[in-house]
């Protein structure tokens, strides 16, 4: 990234490569909506090269930056739209961009979970998004909120109970 900084965009290609799957799948999981979530992507690194002078490596690594971008974008056009993010209407439709599956569950158990994530209060998912699809650290979601890794510790307690509650409510 330092060196996109410095303007060698063609640097960027690797960065992009890297990383777009993960964003795309990380708006997949926030807005359920495949065409959104490539719009999305693409406006996120229009905005690295727009804004890439900003990116500070003292203030905290690349990952987090993108991230914290990808999540303004997110509620930009949440705010666009005036509305919060929906439901998958078919959990499996989007199962190319998924990790596999573990052994030993089955395909109806994970499209409870995603019907019962997709019912989340989008705060809350986002969060169980960012942590535990995308694999980031508490202390780079702390970056990315600008709250505290105590408070990131509450919110990922309190969005596991309500997934829970919701997953077992389900016949």
């Amino acid at each position: 990234m330092l060196l996109v900084k410095d303007g060698h965009l063609s640097e960027l290609t690797e960065l992009f490569d890297r990383y777009h799957v993960p964003l795309y799948n990380f708006f997949l999981r926030l807005t359920v909506d495949k065409v959104t979530s490539e719009d999305l992507t693409q406006n996120l690194f229009y905005r690295v090269i727009r804004y890439r002078q900003s990116y500070q490596p003292a203030q905290g690594t690349f990952r987090s930056w993108i991230y914290r971008m990808a999540r303004n974008i997110h509620a930009d056009h949440c705010k666009e739209k005036q509305k919060s993010p929906g439901r998958l209407s078919d959990p499996g439709e989007d199962e190319e961009k998924l990790e596999d599956s573990p052994a030993g569950y089955s395909e109806s158990d994970y499209q409870r979970l995603d019907l019962a994530l997709a019912l989340l209060q989008p705060e809350h998912r986002e969060i169980l998004v960012l942590s535990r699809y995308q694999g980031l650290k508490y202390e780079e979601i702390s970056k990315i909120k600008d709250i505290s890794v105590a408070a990131i510790k509450v919110q990922v307690y309190r969005a596991i109970r309500q997934l829970r509650s919701l997953y077992f409510k389900q016949s």
